[in-house]
């Protein structure tokens, strides 16, 4: 089962400066790597004044498989990446319950209380991505409902602070109502 996730108060501006920067230094390190296998291959076994195109292709292959290799096996755990790895799980953990939705929705129709939950981390986790993202025109439309569920939670007396996703919640959706 996959580990919580957990939503994190982040500055926006912050993180989209740090976001732009990590995609940039990770561009940058794809272009370079790309460019120098894809010399040596021509180097190593093109034709001079031929065809070169196969050695061009093969080298940024190669150099995208070594800087995904990077990222994950060394950058990975860098301070640096962590805005941008954050943004990532966030959307991973958002697309695993809009996965769920019509589950979902039938299980908060029917009052269960971990549906209610898993709904309430969507819209908290929602409202953040779109903020971190600077995309404040999806917040508008959605606000009437994300209030409606947060007022039910509250009438049937179930904790509405609910920024930690707990895997078990959509194992619990998945079997618990039918699609």
């Amino acid at each position: 089962m996959a580990a919580p996730f957990e939503i994190k108060p982040l500055n926006p501006e912050t993180y989209r400066r740090q976001t732009r920067r990590a995609t940039l230094i990770i561009a940058v390190l794809f272009l370079a790597l790309a460019m120098l296998f894809s010399q040596i291959l021509v180097l190593a076994f093109g034709e001079s004044g031929g065809d070169n195109f196969r050695w061009n292709v093969a080298g940024v292959v190669i150099g995208l498989g070594v800087s995904v290799a990077l990222v994950r096996l060394r950058f990975w755990s860098q301070a640096w990446l962590a805005p941008s790895l954050y943004g990532w799980q966030l959307k991973r953990s958002l697309m695993s319950i809009t996965n769920l939705m019509h589950r979902l929705e039938a299980g908060v129709a029917a009052g269960d209380p971990v549906a209610m939950k898993l709904l309430r981390f969507y819209h908290l986790g929602l409202m953040q991505m779109h903020e971190l993202d600077g995309n404040s025109s999806d917040q508008g439309q959605a606000r009437a409902e994300i209030e409606r569920h947060r007022q039910r939670m509250e009438e049937v007396g179930v904790d509405t602070e609910q920024t930690r996703l707990d895997p078990a919640w959509l194992e619990s959706v998945k079997r618990g109502f039918a699609a």
